[in-house]
C-alpha cells in the first residue's frame, strides 16, 4: 500500500470546483492544495473549501510531501502539464484529453512504465449510462460479433467556456475526441488501427474557426471520422461544435453486431436481438429506457413536455440510472452527500483514482487506455486537413498485466 494522498489541483477554473470536496472526502486522501496562475481564483478556492494554496506549479514539483496532482489546465496545455509531473516522481489525475499531440501520449505512456506511476484520465463518459448499458450488453454476447456503432458528442462552441477565450475558442473538434472515442470503444472492448475524417468549414466568421485566428489554423467547427478498429468493426465518431443542438450531448447512438443492436435518440433506449431460438427471421425488441435514463428522466416521463426537457439538459447532472447503481455501493461512505456531476460520474473518477494510487494497481482509464481514447482523434485532424485521406493509428499496446506490488 502506499501512503494516503496529498493532493496539488491545479487549475482552479470552473470545471475543477467539481472535484475539490470529492478529493478532500476520499478515506485514502490525507491533504488538498489548489494552485493557479490567477492568484484571485485560487484565493476563492482556499475560502470556498478550505484548502490550502500553492503559489506556483513549480511549487508543487518541488514539494516532495506532494505526491499527486489533479491536472484541470486549459485543454491543450495538458501533455506539457502531465510530463512535468511525471518527470518530478508525482502521480497524475488529468482532465481530457491526455494531450495535444501524439508525440506527447507516447511520451506520458513512456513515462508512466518507465517511473511506475500512476497515470489517470477522467473521461466522464466511461461511466455514462449509456457506454456502462453497451459494454454490459457486449460482454454478454448479446451483439454477437461487432460490426459498427456511432457516436458522438454535440457541445456548441458559444456555450463551452473556452469558447470564448480569444484563439483558444477555434481548437479542432478532435483535439478533444475522449467523451466520444471513450464511450464506443471501451463498448466494444477494441482500439482504433486507421481513420478517414472529414470536417466542415465554418461558415459565420466570427473569428475563431479562420486561418490565422487560432493556434492550429483550424477551419473545422465539426469534424467526422470513421474509424477502422482492431476487432474488424467501424465506428464512427462525431465531434461538433455548431451543431443546433444541446443535449444529450454525449452519446452512443448505435452500435451493431451480427445478433443484436443498441439505438438511442434522446430519451429513448432500445435493444434489439435475433431472435434464432424461435424464428430467424425475427427479432426481440426490448425498450430498456428505464434502465439507462437517470432516475430523474424516469420519474418525470409522463409529462408533456418531457423530451424537451431533456433536450435541455435535465435530469443529467446528478441524477443516477438503475445501469450505474450496480456499482454505487463500492463507493465511500463519506460521498454519501456531496454533489456529483457529468451523469453521477464525477465519484467514480475520483474514487478510481484515490484507490490506484493508494493500492498500486492500474485504474481502469490508465495511460495506456488513454492514449487509445485520445490519438485516433490527433491522427483523424490530420486525415482532414488533407481532405480525407486514410491514415494509420499508432498504438502504444495494452496496458501491463502486472504493475507494482498491488497486482
Amino acid at each position: 500500500m502506499a501512503e494516503r494522498l496529498t493532493v496539488a489541483i491545479v487549475g482552479c477554473g470552473n470545471f475543477a470546483r467539481h472535484f475539490v470536496e470529492l478529493f478532500k472526502a476520499h478515506p485514502n486522501v490525507d491533504k488538498v492544495y489548489v494552485c493557479d496562475l490567477v492568484a484571485e481564483r485560487a484565493k476563492e478556492y482556499s475560502e470556498k473549501f478550505g484548502v490550502e494554496i500553492i503559489d506556483t506549479y513549480e511549487d508543487i514539483l518541488a514539494d516532495s510531501s506532494v505526491n499527486c496532482i489533479a491536472n484541470f489546465t486549459q485543454r491543450h496545455l495538458h501533455g506539457d502539464i502531465v510530463i512535468r509531473a511525471l518527470n518530478a516522481g508525482k502521480h497524475v489525475y488529468s482532465a481530457v484529453p491526455m494531450a495535444p499531440t501524439v508525440d506527447e501520449c507516447k511520451r506520458i505512456v513512456e513515462l508512466v512504465k518507465e517511473k511506475k506511476l500512476i497515470y489517470m484520465m477522467g473521461e466522464t463518459c466511461y461511466y455514462y449510462p449509456c457506454a456502462m448499458f453497451c459494454r454490459k450488453t457486449y460482454k454478454e454476447g448479446k451483439f454477437g460479433d461487432f460490426t459498427y456503432g456511432a457516436s458522438q458528442y454535440y457541445h456548441h462552441i458559444d456555450s463551452i467556456s473556452y469558447g470564448k477565450r480569444p484563439g483558444e475558442g477555434g481548437m479542432p473538434p478532435l483535439l478533444y475526441p475522449t467523451h466520444s472515442t471513450g464511450m464506443i470503444l471501451s463498448a466494444v472492448d477494441s482500439y482504433v488501427k486507421r481513420v478517414v475524417c472529414f470536417g466542415y468549414e465554418d461558415k459565420t466568421g466570427d473569428g475563431r474557426f479562420e486561418i490565422g485566428k487560432n493556434p492550429w489554423d483550424n477551419v473545422f467547427s465539426n469534424q467526422y471520422v470513421l474509424m477502422q478498429l482492431a476487432n474488424g468493426g467501424t465506428a464512427r465518431v462525431t465531434e461538433a461544435r455548431t451543431f443546433g443542438w444541446m443535449k444529450p450531448s454525449s452519446y452512443i447512438s448505435a452500435l451493431y453486431g451480427t445478433r443484436g443492436g443498441y439505438e438511442f435518440s434522446n430519451a429513448q433506449h432500445i435493444l434489439v436481438e435475433k431472435d434464432f431460438d424461435s424464428d430467424a427471421e425475427k427479432v426481440r425488441l426490448t425498450d430498456v429506457s428505464d434502465y439507462v435514463n437517470t432516475d430523474g428522466m424516469v420519474k418525470n416521463k409522463h409529462l408533456p413536455d418531457f423530451k424537451n426537457r431533456v433536450a435541455n439538459a435535465q435530469w443529467q447532472w446528478d441524477n443516477v440510472s438503475e445501469v450505474q447503481k450496480e456499482e454505487i455501493e463500492r463507493l465511500p461512505a463519506e460521498y454519501e452527500n456531496i454533489e456529483n456531476g457529468h451523469m453521477a460520474t464525477h465519484k467514480f473518477l475520483i474514487d478510481d483514482f484515490c484507490k490506484a494510487v493508494f493500492e498500486n494497481k492500474l485504474p481502469i482509464l490508465n495511460a495506456w487506455t488513454a492514449a487509445r481514447f485520445t490519438i485516433p482523434g490527433l491522427v483523424a485532424i490530420e486525415s482532414a486537413k488533407h481532405g480525407g485521406m486514410p491514415m494509420d493509428v499508432p498504438d502504444m499496446g495494452d496496458a501491463p498485466a502486472e504493475w507494482g506490488s498491488g497486482q
